[in-house]
């Protein structure tokens, strides 16, 4: 399971800088929620709303767009938009 979720978020990097260098930005890409009944959302325990104290979307590092939007890019989930309150394992925190 390591080895695959490990293998996922290299190649999740990777697609952040293919869009990065070709000029599309996340915000152009992003039109829709993700769905927590995904396979994908699924496997990385999605949630709309986070249960763990000082972790969600809007302090993880994966996560895009302006501070104030309640739905942001993330580069987990390409074409997607995440609930800023919401948390995935794929969780990181943002530095400071």
């Amino acid at each position: 399971m390591t080895t695959s979720r490990r293998r996922f978020l290299k190649l999740s990097a990777g697609g952040l800088v293919g869009l990065g260098v070709g000029g599309i930005s996340l915000n152009a890409v992003a039109a829709e929620q993700v769905d927590p009944e995904n396979p994908q959302a699924k496997a990385l325990q999605y949630v709309h709303k986070s249960a763990k104290e000082g972790q969600h979307c809007a302090n993880c590092m994966l996560v895009q767009g302006n501070a104030g939007d309640v739905w942001r890019p993330c580069g987990i989930f390409p074409g997607k938009l995440v609930n800023s309150e919401g948390w995935c394992a794929a969780w990181a925190k943002k530095p400071a």
